[in-house]
């Protein structure tokens, strides 16, 4: 399987996002909560596995790498959000502010979930920027990746 210069195949990197989505799963379905041991557990070690994955496979260039399953990961997090908008959000999502009351029903749940969906792809992407910094300066520290990235 191709690798496109990330040092692991897709399929790899895919596995690495789908490895923190069973806590949004549960998250939005209310069976772990903020500050929880288990929803940090879910929360943290997939992201130090992304790092160890880096580290241990000697990818060339681990920011980058990470930053890909980082957006991979958004992708899946928005999904989820979305599928399971009714059970977790349901009709208690309302605009505020200077808009409320401005928009049709339909066009406010428009804006929300738009707006929920370009968060989850940045949330995405910064879990994939810290765990690819984190990884970069560890791969340099212990001398696995070329001090200058390769043009």
């Amino acid at each position: 399987m191709e690798k496109q210069g990330l040092g692991l195949p897709w399929i790899a990197l895919a596995g690495l996002a789908l490895l923190a989505v069973p806590r949004v799963v549960l998250h939005d379905l209310d069976v772990v909560q903020e500050g929880d041991a288990v929803n940090l557990l879910l929360v943290f070690v997939p992201l130090v596995i992304w790092i160890v994955v880096a580290v241990l496979a000697k990818v060339p260039r681990p920011f980058l790498t990470l930053l890909v399953v980082g957006a991979i990961y958004g992708v899946f997090l928005a999904l989820v959000h979305q599928l399971l908008w009714d059970r977790s959000v349901g009709a208690g999502a309302a605009l505020g502010g200077n808009l409320e009351g401005r928009l049709p029903p339909g066009a406010e749940e428009f804006v929300i979930r738009t707006f929920a969906v370009v968060s989850s792809l940045f949330t995405g992407l910064l879990a994939g920027a810290v765990t690819g910094l984190v990884a970069w300066g560890a791969s340099r520290a212990l001398g696995r990746t070329p001090a200058r990235p390769r043009e």
